[in-house]
């Protein structure tokens, strides 16, 4: 490997069999750090991508990232979409997860019972 290109192609490469390439415009972002798998962030991730693809939703990346930084809110799900408000979710469940992909990714109507508000706190 000798340029910063190649590398691109070998992540791309990778990344494609996954489903986590950069191309699609709205990104979900699961915080898989030590705090969010303890609290049942995998099987959110796996739900969350599961229903993406059966759903043939093509527009939608789901990614994990790393410690968001509200352990005490954890399983947390980031929605990230062009022009629009992040929309963050807590206490998130495989079931809650579901329903974000259907009411919220696929329909646009983000689910604000989810959402960090005093309601969850």
């Amino acid at each position: 490997m000798k340029s910063l290109e190649e590398l691109k192609a070998i992540r791309d490469k990778m990344q494609a069999p996954l489903g986590l390439t950069d191309d699609a415009p709205v990104r979900v972002v699961v915080g898989l750090a030590t705090c969010g798998i303890a609290s049942g962030a995998k099987p959110v991730y796996d739900a969350i991508s599961d229903a993406v693809a059966s759903k043939n939703i093509s527009n939608v990346s789901v990614l994990q990232t790393g410690c968001i930084g509200l352990c005490q809110y954890e399983p947390i799900v980031e929605v990230l979409q062009p022009g629009k408000d992040k929309v963050t979710y807590v206490k998130m469940t495989p079931e809650k997860a579901v329903r974000v992909v259907e009411e919220h990714l696929a329909k646009g109507t983000p689910i604000a019972e989810y959402t960090l508000s005093s309601d969850n706190m």
